[in-house]
């Protein structure tokens, strides 16, 4: 969202204001929690989210740091986690009178264990509060997560998103009424093995901040940090395979033979859809044969709205498995699960089809490979149309089922046309998504019929239009495919040239059209909608064209 507020700053994120912000998210959680979290009173300075059914009686868990990494930290108090978070602002630090405040609020007879970040204000900071709870009596210890390969020569790593397996494991300890040595040694032993690095195509934005253009397009940044500090090194972005082989290469040099567990962090800007791409490619990846159990893929420990990734490696005993995999509180927490092969089901009946019988046609293998190339090449061209009316992938829709034709070309019976048109419908409905995948398939599949029938081939091929038409409800005029498909099938008895001609007369009228009444476009405005050609009929008319280029040599 972008608006203006106060003093005429411009705004682009859901935030009130910057300084407002972070209360304003701890407030979001706790009045969302169910009761299950409570705050201390002290705002602003004072910003620590406590269990609200915390009794003192076990050993109580602290961490915390700056704001902006949500879930972490507040996210994962809890049972079974985090006892007590301590906020500090965007990126900073929490005061060190936060620190002992959350300190004192959570510790008991059994003492507190304080899981710091390793980085200079945090160790200070929690530092300090830790001597002056031990000044009152308190039991207290602390330890320092430094999981980040990205640097190898600094004298003191960073920690990162790894700090969820340390809270996760002394959580589910604490919970089992382990005692604060325990609690302290269990830690210690799991951020001595763990390893973390991330990867990024493009920084943060922090609330108040201009944005540091700092990794320009097709690039990607390896081994940044969790506050938007550069990387170690800008490498060309190659796509996710790419990028998981580079962060997997820097973690196989720290990790040994034996089992781990795999933390998949979103660092809050990749989408569900890319983070599971990400899962695909790691688990197949060259760590893949050392990885046991996964946790993620999930925003854990965030960088705002960064648009990257980061991974956690962990070697597990069977002690570390029942912990990672033990009940708890924070819903932040995606859980730990065992990593499996796909396993595959039968398609039910009706779905396999008797395959017709592959012929070769040196002519219809021309003609349907031309097509299908120029459909291929019109990708950008018709996604830049569907982005006015719809949603940008028609283009992408229409190339994906092209090449899947193309390799299906020779399994193809290219000399029964009838057969053959009923072969692509079969086709396009198995590779081609959305509706019009479904209508395309219908078109070919009722001109096979037509055609079986006896009809001539533009008769059938009419036919085949007028069941798609009955079925998905466009007409002329509604701007759509059929704006171009029809005038060309009408004209096509004369000649392929009148074919062509009309396509494109009827894919350009598409542009003067201000109200659609069937596709996306239905929901578009009409200023949207003016001068714009429908993707559908361009790709039409594009064929058409084709056709005509072909039939003159």
């Amino acid at each position: 969202m972008t608006s203006v507020t106060r003093g005429g700053e411009i705004m682009t994120q859901f935030i009130n204001s910057k300084e407002d912000a972070v209360t304003d998210a701890i407030d979001g959680l706790i009045r969302a929690s169910g009761g299950q979290l409570a705050r201390l009173d002290g705002y602003p300075h004072i910003r620590v989210v406590v269990r609200s059914d915390w009794d003192k009686s076990q050993v109580a868990l602290v961490s915390g740091g700056g704001s902006g990494h949500e879930p972490a930290h507040a996210g994962f108090v809890g049972m079974g986690m985090l006892t007590a978070a301590v906020c500090g602002g965007i990126f900073a630090s929490p005061s060190v009178d936060a620190v002992l405040a959350a300190i004192l609020a959570v510790t008991g007879p059994a003492g507190c264990l304080l899981i710091v970040k390793n980085y200079t204000g945090d160790r200070l900071n929690f530092g300090l509060a830790v001597e002056r709870a031990r000044a009152l009596g308190h039991k207290v210890s602390m330890v320092v997560v430094d999981d980040d390969i990205a640097l190898p020569d600094l004298p003191q790593a960073r920690g990162v998103a790894g700090t969820l397996f340390v809270h996760k494991i002394a959580g589910a300890l604490a919970e089992q009424g382990a005692e604060l040595e325990t609690l302290t040694n269990a830690a210690e032993r799991v951020i001595a093995n763990t390893h973390s690095i991330g990867m990024s195509l493009d920084t943060c934005s922090v609330p108040g901040s201009p944005k540091e253009p700092r990794i320009p397009p097709g690039m990607a940044e390896l081994g940044l940090g969790i506050h938007g500090e550069a990387g170690v090194e800008q490498i060309v972005y190659g796509g996710a395979k790419n990028a998981i082989a580079a962060v997997a290469a820097k973690l196989a040099t720290v990790m040994d033979k034996q089992p781990h567990a795999v933390l998949l962090n979103n660092l809050g800007g990749a989408s569900a859809l890319e983070m599971a791409v990400l899962a695909n490619e790691l688990l197949t990846s060259s760590i893949a044969s050392r990885l046991k159990l996964i946790v993620g893929p999930a925003p854990m420990m965030t960088s705002l709205d960064m648009q990257g990734f980061s991974v956690s490696v962990y070697p597990v005993t069977q002690e570390d498995e029942s912990l990672l995999a033990a009940a708890c509180g924070p819903t932040a927490w995606p859980g730990c699960k065992s990593i499996k092969p796909i396993t595959l089901q039968a398609l039910p009946d009706g779905l396999r089809p008797t395959q017709p019988t592959p012929s070769w046609h040196d002519q219809t293998a021309n003609l349907l490979t031309r097509w299908c190339q120029v459909l291929i090449d019109s990708e950008a061209d018709l996604n830049a149309l569907d982005a006015k009316s719809g949603d940008g992938d028609t283009g992408s829709t229409l190339a994906g089922a092209a090449k899947a034709l193309l390799n299906a070309l020779d399994e193809m019976p290219l000399a029964d046309h009838p057969q053959l048109y009923r072969a692509i419908g079969q086709a396009l409905s198995q590779t081609m998504g959305g509706s019009s995948g479904v209508l395309l398939a219908i078109f070919f599949s009722a001109a096979g019929e037509a055609a079986s029938s006896g009809l001539p081939r533009v008769a059938a091929l009419k036919e085949g239009l007028n069941r798609m038409q009955q079925i998905g409800g466009a007409k002329l005029g509604d701007r759509t495919m059929v704006d171009a498909l029809k005038p060309a099938l009408d004209a096509l008895d004369d000649s392929v040239a009148c074919a062509a001609r009309a396509a494109r007369t009827g894919a350009l009228h598409t542009a003067t059209i201000l109200k659609a009444s069937a596709g996306r476009a239905a929901y578009i405005n009409a200023e949207q909608l003016r001068g714009h050609i429908d993707p559908g009929a361009e790709a039409v008319a594009r064929l058409f064209e084709a056709l005509e280029a072909q039939s003159a040599k």
